[in-house]
């Protein structure tokens, strides 16, 4: 039986499968002008699909972490360009009248002394000394040394006024310490006349400032009488040290 069924099979493959006719395609008239149409393709055997992975990220997604440290931080930017100027506010109201002050504090320091009588100077150098005195605020000037003396520190203004004597020379000099400043000079002539000098020094505490008589070859000497006072100095303070 299982030798008979074999031998079935057997002819049943040798047996020529019936030849399909060839396929025709309709023409019309005019498609001898027109190239034929390729016959589809036949589908591709065996087509494996096109499979795509899709992750959802809520799903890794973890849990939010601390806040980390504050970074360092950056260098500066340039500077920019200044804006433009604002509007002006209003004015402010006036402020409290302040407490008066002590008038104590006033730093305050002047004098004027005179000379009624004439002078000729024996010495090389002879300090010139006053027997008058107009102001002398403070005592700051010494009438028997013919100094004054700085207790206020300051600027200060001096001025020297004398009457030469005929035929005779005239040659004074402002003292700042030991430092003659200015120089008050008159060469001899047959009229006396009056001289005056000034300037202003910036002195320290208890500097001096006086006038002296300087000697040389020729008489030095200045006029004045009893009755008139020819010779003065005088000196105030113009602005205290800062």
């Amino acid at each position: 039986m299982l030798a008979v069924f074999l031998l079935l099979l057997a002819s049943v493959a040798s047996v020529p499968s019936p030849s399909r006719p060839t396929p025709r395609y309709c023409r019309r008239c005019c498609d001898h002008l027109d190239p034929p149409l390729s016959p589809a393709p036949p589908p591709a055997a065996n087509h494996t699909p096109e499979i795509r992975t899709i992750i959802n990220m809520t799903i890794l997604k973890g849990e939010k972490g601390e806040r980390g440290d504050r970074g360092t931080p950056g260098k500066a930017g340039v500077d920019g360009p200044p804006g433009l100027r604002g509007v002006m506010g209003p004015k402010g109201s006036k402020g409290d009248t302040g407490a008066p002050g002590d008038p104590c504090k006033i730093q305050q320091s002047s004098f004027s002394v005179g000379r009624r009588k004439a002078l000729h100077s024996a010495d090389y150098y002879q300090a010139l000394i006053f027997d008058t005195v107009f102001v002398n605020l403070g005592e700051h000037f010494n009438m028997f040394k013919g100094k004054f003396y700085c207790f206020v520190p300051g600027v200060y203004f001096f001025n020297v006024n004398i009457h030469t004597w005929n035929f005779k020379e005239t040659y004074l000099h402002l003292m700042h310490n030991e430092r003659q400043q200015v120089i008050l000079y008159a060469q001899p002539s047959e009229r006396s006349i009056m001289q005056s000098q000034s300037v202003m020094l910036s002195l320290e505490l208890n500097d001096e400032v006086w006038v002296r008589l300087y000697k040389r070859q020729r008489d030095n000497a200045i006029y004045s009488d009893d009755v008139d006072i020819y010779i003065t100095f005088n000196g105030h303070l113009v602005a205290p040290k800062v």
